[in-house]
């Protein structure tokens, strides 16, 4: 679904990704990781064109995206759903939903964002800024399901989200990848709940990347290597 080769970017002199690979095979889902500060959202954000590649080569379904606007990359198939949610604080439910499916010259909200996340229908008049981080979340997922993506990217989605909403959101993960065939990729710091999700994962450090597998062979070396604080 997404191939990435020898992705270079920089912030200013600062040399912040070197020459990364990742394979994010279609129908899977992916877990990107490492320690704060190491470069994993920068990765995501050159992805979607938000922070240009100074060089590498991006593919999506094979096709070299990594000169597109972000836009463009939007329809191509890729929903992003960014760190901090950025959903529109004073535009209802129902209006931050229509505005993504405008991008598709659409205003009907589809019946799965709200069978996916039912308090999203009991909520859709309620502005989004009144609504707790976790639904929050949720709407920024279903905001990024409205455009029908085949590849979902997701930045850091149980960040700050109260526990019983955490497994929800892991739930719908696994239901959009298990049972509909959607292509996740995800960042995410909390171990228990990557290894619950993801079916791959790849390691970065200092904007490297330095390991990379299936989830089981995520091993505790590993672990303490390049991911304990």
């Amino acid at each position: 679904m997404l191939s990435v080769n020898g992705l270079n970017q920089y912030y200013g002199e600062s040399h912040t990704l070197r020459d990364v690979d990742l394979e994010v095979p279609g129908c899977s889902c992916t877990c990107l990781m490492g320690r704060n500060g190491v470069g994993k959202t920068t990765v995501l954000k050159t992805l979607m064109g938000l922070l240009p590649a100074a060089s590498g080569e991006i593919r999506l379904e094979g096709r070299p995206i990594e000169r597109h606007a972000t836009e463009v990359r939007a329809r191509a198939g890729m929903g992003y759903v960014p760190q901090g949610r950025e959903i529109f604080p004073q535009l209802t439910v129902a209006e931050n939903l229509r505005i993504a499916r405008a991008a598709l010259g659409r205003r009907d909200i589809p019946e799965r964002v709200h069978t996916l996340f039912p308090v999203l229908h009991e909520m859709r008049h309620r502005r989004g800024g009144d609504l707790s981080g976790g639904q929050q979340q949720q709407l920024a997922i279903a905001r990024a399901l409205c455009l029908e993506p085949r590849l979902l990217i997701l930045d850091e989605p149980t960040e700050g989200i109260q526990p019983n909403v955490v497994r929800e959101i892991g739930d719908v993960i696994r239901r959009l990848n298990k049972e509909e065939g959607l292509t996740v990729l995800l960042v995410e710091q909390k171990l228990p709940f990557a290894r619950r999700v993801a079916d791959h994962f790849a390691i970065l450090d200092r904007g490297q990347r330095v390991a990379a597998g299936r989830m089981d062979e995520l091993d505790d070396e590993l672990v303490r290597a390049h991911l304990t604080v």
